[in-house]
């Protein structure tokens, strides 16, 4: 099966270097996609339906859709794009969206909150369906965003992993998209003619909101300085953990112990001279 575009042949590239980097899909494996309706996620169905096409090994498709409850949301149009395409397809019909409200807490978003009951349902239907791996849209941006906005408002040197086995090790989360940018799944989605559905939530788009502030800082980077997000992608896997001030990682002990080791003159070494003879 030849790739439609040459576009397409160097998404489908960079997302084999993800799976085959961070080993994420295996033969056999049925692989639950988190299709919201946005660029992202249509982007990530179709690139993994092309993908397992042409792989070496067997895994199986199965697109999953969690609706908020609202009612203008165009769900109908999920399920007829993926009937179309011969893509199985699940809507699963829910009330997150009338009761983010009750349970916001004052140093939430409604986006975070939303994401983790989203997270909730996933894993249930992941059981239901019989996947093995759930694979969510989240791109390289996401990656990078995720990293600032935890140094910059948590206090922690954090992002996401490409793949992540929950608390109780029964589901394994995947992110194909990790070397693919917005602007790729963007521009993919659009050739592939994916009919984009917004969320229907009244928080999303909204400048104020932390994660957009992150967004605009790191256009303007990128103009400035072309080249810069693809640096702080490259430093999420280029760690150095002993020029970190985790003690956790360093402990102090450790490193007096290291220490002393250091200054242990060898058996060749004059005592007291700090040169060769």
């Amino acid at each position: 099966m030849a790739y439609r575009t040459e576009f397409e042949a160097r998404l489908a590239k960079k997302v084999t270097k993800g799976i085959v980097d961070h080993q994420l899909i295996e033969d056999g494996d049925r692989v639950m996609v988190g299709l919201s309706g946005g660029k992202d996620s249509w982007a990530l169905l179709q690139i993994l339906d092309v993908l397992r096409q042409r792989a070496p090994i067997r895994f199986s498709l199965v697109a999953v859709n969690v609706h908020s409850g609202y009612e203008e949301y165009r769900d109908d149009l999920i399920v007829q794009t993926c009937a179309e395409r011969g893509w199985e397809c699940r809507v699963e019909r829910t009330e997150i969206g009338g009761i983010i409200d009750d349970l916001l807490s004052p140093t939430d978003t409604p986006c975070s909150l939303c994401a983790r009951m989203r997270r909730g349902v996933l894993y249930r239907l992941a059981n239901e369906v019989g996947a093995t791996k759930i694979a969510l849209g989240h791109h390289a941006d996401d990656f990078i965003e995720t990293l600032l906005l935890n140094l910059f408002f948590a206090g922690a040197l954090k992002a996401m992993p490409a793949k992540l086995v929950s608390d109780d090790k029964k589901h394994v989360v995947i992110r194909p998209l990790v070397y693919a940018g917005e602007d790729e799944a963007r521009q993919y989605a659009k050739e592939c003619d994916l009919p984009i559905i917004g969320c229907c939530c009244s928080a999303c788009g909204d400048l104020s909101l932390q994660r957009q502030r992150i967004k605009r800082m790191l256009m303007d980077l990128e103009i400035e300085h072309p080249g810069v997000k693809q640096s702080m992608l490259r430093a999420l896997g280029n760690v150095a953990p002993r020029h970190l001030l985790d003690t956790r990682l360093n402990p102090p002990a450790e490193l007096r112990r290291r220490i002393a080791v250091a200054a242990v003159p060898t058996a060749t070494e004059p005592v007291g001279s700090s040169f060769p003879a």
